[in-house]
């Protein structure tokens, strides 16, 4: 395993759930962490928190569906700190609607953060990357990434998209030092997926889960640990799922 220690990390969709706790795993093993994400009021108040608890952090505002925005991101992150070791294309969104009744331009919105924002991500932190002699790249995806769910198509077109975009990449830059895998998790307990928010819905989510329970977001941040560690890891999604897939 690689130490993370003085990594320079990215962490996209890093204020909030996976994204946070991600974050907060990467500081623990001594990384330098750049969190990023749309919401500047969470970002900053995250970057606050951290520091107080001797985090080495920044807050950088952007927009992953905006390539010029990512760009930016990764331009100031080299600018501030000289290179880029790791990075993860963590913000992402989902809209629920029949198909029949979905409409393009919310299609287009979970396409722009969920598939756009990875490749956007991988384009600009790759090409550092290449000046420094290689790192590695985790993409969140997602147990709709490989079955389907009623209702979620834009979500399940992009998560499946971003699994095989993590397999390309990691072929394509393999010999460059550069690893790419991606974390697919089943459903996680976070301040929208819980018992009071959800009813009974929530208990049906929690019966498709074999283990008997829902995902805690530090669980799904350590498998993303694990595959900035793992240096012999390329290529796969990892199912972070409690049996979800199993069945």
């Amino acid at each position: 395993m690689a130490s993370l220690e003085n990594k320079i990390a990215i962490v996209t969709g890093g204020a909030s759930g996976i994204g946070l706790a991600t974050a907060k795993a990467f500081t623990e093993k001594g990384a330098k962490v750049v969190i990023s994400d749309y919401n500047e009021e969470s970002g900053k108040a995250v970057e606050k928190e951290l520091k107080e608890k001797g985090a080495d952090v920044c807050f950088i505002r952007a927009d992953a569906s905006d390539e010029q925005s990512v760009a930016d991101l990764i331009a100031e992150t080299v600018n501030r700190y000289g290179r880029v070791d790791i990075m993860v294309n963590n913000a992402g969104i989902g809209v629920m609607a029949t198909t029949h009744e979905l409409s393009f331009e919310d299609y287009q919105k979970v396409i722009s953060v969920n598939q756009n924002g990875v490749f956007f991500g991988s384009k600009y932190a790759i090409r550092e990357m290449l000046k420094t002699g290689g790192g590695c790249i985790v993409n969140t995806s997602s147990i709709l990434g490989y079955v389907g769910e009623p209702g979620a198509f834009a979500y399940n077109a992009s998560k499946g998209a971003v699994n095989l975009m993590t397999k390309s990449l990691a072929l394509e830059y393999a010999s460059k030092g550069i690893r790419v895998n991606a974390v697919n998790p089943g459903y996680v307990e976070t301040g929208m997926v819980n018992k009071e928010a959800l009813g009974d819905f929530y208990d049906g989510l929690v019966a498709r889960h074999p283990i008997g329970r829902l995902g805690r977001a530090d669980e799904i941040a350590h498998a993303i640990v694990f595959l900035s560690e793992n240096q012999f890891v390329t290529g796969i999604a990892l199912l972070v799922d409690g049996g979800y897939t199993a069945q």
